[in-house]
């Protein structure tokens, strides 16, 4: 990088400028800047590096790296989140192997349970990240499956709740079974022509069969009593 396009290092790595817009006030302008996610973020970095990258580590350019990768996850780019998540399920079976490791040389049996307990941790960790590096890079399908209510007798189902919260009872699964029934029942064949029963209105009685016509009433002797 030539001189002219170096960016000037400021003397104090811990300082983080403040961006103020014309219409808010200074504690306004600070609060903001307390909300915004990538500050937030490159804080808990700078505080966890200090072993690794020493307390140089410019706070503003941390700042500013985050909200690059922000971006690009906003622009539809996770190639950052990809590399995140191989990196830490890599790092969390380093973890279990270094644990199980440990355990192996233990001579008392509590200390050998502890360590294989944080070992197996740590594995089921690794391989929450690697399912969801798999969700990430192959999304799953939403399933919308249909309701289908099939009962064999008396049910009450309830599919839907008013606008009250109060439960709307459906109750014409057994409606619905009796009614063909019924009508099964009234179309038997009961001797009638065609196998249903003659709805027609009731017409009067003929004289033309005399041999079932309605008896008089025969006067019979009367038997004494014993």
């Amino acid at each position: 990088m030539s001189k002219a396009n170096a960016k000037p290092v400021t003397s104090d790595p811990n300082a983080l400028p403040v961006s103020r817009l014309p219409e808010q006030s200074p504690a306004q302008a600070l609060a903001r800047t307390a909300l915004r996610p990538a500050i937030n973020g490159a804080v808990v970095v700078k505080a966890y590096q200090g072993n690794l990258l020493g307390k140089d580590v410019d706070l503003s350019e941390l700042v500013q790296g985050l909200s690059d990768s922000c971006k690009r996850v906003n622009d539809g780019d996770l190639s950052t989140l990809e590399a995140m998540l191989i990196s830490q399920a890599t790092a969390l079976q380093t973890v279990f192997t270094s644990l199980v490791c440990r355990a192996q040389v233990q001579t008392q049996q509590r200390h050998l349970e502890a360590f294989m307990g944080l070992a197996f941790k740590a594995q089921a960790q690794s391989r929450a990240t690697i399912s969801a590096l798999v969700d990430l890079k192959n999304p799953r399908q939403a399933t919308f499956v249909k309701q289908a209510n099939i009962a064999n007798g008396p049910q009450q189902v309830n599919n839907r709740a008013g606008a009250d919260g109060s439960a709307h009872v459906h109750g014409h699964a057994h409606a619905e079974k009796s009614a063909p029934e019924q009508n099964k029942l009234l179309e038997a064949d009961h001797g009638q022509p065609g196998g249903r029963m003659d709805t027609r209105a009731a017409q009067a009685a003929k004289r033309g069969n005399q041999a079932v016509e309605t008896m008089e009433s025969v006067y019979r002797a009367k038997k004494p009593r014993g």
